[in-house]
């Protein structure tokens, strides 16, 4: 771990270019991010703040190491956010660089081939909770600044930012709250984040657009306590039963949202983008089998896949807890059921409008002997970006000559709440410049990244800011 931004220079041999660079330090790259995945960094379990603190610490370090300057692990009432800068390239771009170093929990363990926090590589990945999301993709924009200082005599052609947190995976609130208080001081031209995937191995991916999230919990309530089921049952109101028939109402059997005005806002892709999907390599039935692993692909059939996935909003309950789960049997009509739920979003929807649109849905289909109660966990919108941008031009044309194909634009039926705070507060559009698999199985047991994408991130990211740089006055 380099101490000061002096070490850079006499930690490595100079090198000529970036290529050269990253291949000779390889082996350390890789060791680096193997340190920084054993770090069970686990932001929605309390009993892992210690390790979130310590991820945060360690990606201080690195980024001290890698020579930016004004480096901070900013508290706040959850999990840390850590800053840092290099800023003497005046009349050049700025580029804020984000990422998360925060992971999700890693259940259930017995379905993983290797521990999830003990990193292994197998034929070419790296299998480990947080590897491609994002703890890989995060460490590629540390070492692109490295790799470019190195090459440029401890300078950089263009200026940088970073800020990387470390509650992604539990709503963000940290950031949220930073972010509209420190425009100033995050003031940048473009953003880049990396935490999307390739469409298909080999094939330069920007995404220019992404869905929105609004997460609800549903709280059902029946009975005052819960009731003996011979003496109560055929009478009393069943919290779960109750909540499972008003959630069933949610969709029609072949998938269209029955909630009133949730469709009211959406507009669909214009002919032009519809016809640059159709020459994208897909395979339905290869998506199917590989990738969703089920027996048929669900969802408003009249829609392509595509639509269903990136251009189309959608409801899903994620979990129900209620009554009793335990081995054995106890005979309980329950009184109280909860069910966690989302709507994915598509530009134009108004977030608050959903939420308006689905309480009083909720309250419209309560099952008779039931009281319901819902409760917002997170709300943003969706975002697309402009791909005509001059950076995402000079991001396309990098990724281009790296991969040796034409760089595809396409949409994420995901959600990066921070993409639309950069653009609200900061004003600026996002890169959306990732290099993960399409089966690299985020948020799953076995989550993979390829370290071949790993090395090839890191360059392609260098030769963006270095080509940035050059073509880019402020």
């Amino acid at each position: 771990m380099f101490g000061d931004t002096e070490d850079l220079k006499d930690f490595t041999v100079a090198a000529s270019s970036i290529h050269e660079y990253v291949a000779q330090n390889e082996k350390r790259f890789l060791n680096e991010l193997l340190d920084l995945l054993r770090i069970p960094s686990i932001s929605t379990l309390p009993e892992h703040k210690g390790d979130v603190a310590r991820a945060a610490q360690f990606v201080a370090d690195q980024l001290k190491g890698a020579g930016m300057e004004n480096v901070e692990v900013i508290p706040s009432s959850k999990h840390p956010l850590v800053y840092a800068d290099w800023l003497h390239a005046p009349g050049k771009p700025t580029v804020l660089c984000y990422g998360h170093y925060d992971v999700q929990p890693p259940d259930p363990l017995e379905l993983w081939k290797s521990p999830p926090f003990e990193p292994d590589i197998r034929d070419g990945n790296i299998y480990a909770r947080g590897a491609c999301d994002d703890k890989g993709q995060m460490y590629m924009h540390v070492k692109a600044a490295e790799t470019l200082r190195a090459v440029h005599n401890g300078k950089l052609p263009l200026n940088l930012k970073f800020l990387i947190e470390g509650e992604e995976e539990v709503g963000g609130d940290a950031i949220a709250k930073y972010v509209p208080s420190h425009k100033e001081k995050l003031k940048a031209d473009v953003a880049l984040v990396s935490d999307t995937e390739l469409f298909a191995d080999g094939v330069p991916t920007l995404c220019v657009g992404l869905r929105g999230l609004v997460y609800l919990e549903i709280e059902a309530s029946g009975p005052a306590r819960d009731l003996h089921s011979g003496m109560y049952g055929g009478t009393a109101p069943n919290a779960v039963y109750g909540l499972i028939e008003l959630l069933a109402k949610a969709k029609d059997a072949e998938g269209h949202i029955q909630i009133p005005g949730i469709y009211d806002d959406v507009v669909p892709p214009d002919p032009a983008e519809l016809a640059s999907w159709e020459r994208l390599p897909f395979d339905e039935q290869e998506f199917l089998r590989s990738e969703v692993g089920s027996t048929v692909l669900t969802g408003e059939p009249e829609q392509s896949v595509f639509a269903r996935t990136w251009a189309r909003p959608t409801f899903e309950v994620h979990g129900i807890a209620g009554g009793f789960t335990g081995a054995g049997a106890k005979t309980v009509i329950p009184a109280k059921a909860t069910a966690k739920v989302s709507l994915r979003l598509v530009p134009t929807q108004d977030p608050e409008r959903v939420v308006t649109a689905v309480k009083k849905w909720v309250a419209e289909q309560t099952p008779k002997g039931i009281q319901t109660d819902v409760r917002v966990l997170s709300a943003g919108p969706a975002v697309s970006v402009n791909p005509q941008h001059p950076a995402i031009d000079i991001a396309a044309k990098a990724f281009s000559e790296k991969l040796g194909q034409q760089t595809v634009f396409v949409r994420s039926g995901g959600s990066i709440p921070i993409v639309g705070e950069f653009a609200s507060y900061l004003g600026i559009p996002t890169i959306l410049m990732g290099f993960g698999l399409p089966d690299d199985g985020l948020h799953s047991p076995n989550e993979k990244y390829r370290v071949s994408n790993y090395y090839q991130g890191i360059e392609t990211i260098a030769e963006f800011f270095e080509q940035y740089g050059a073509a880019t006055v402020s």
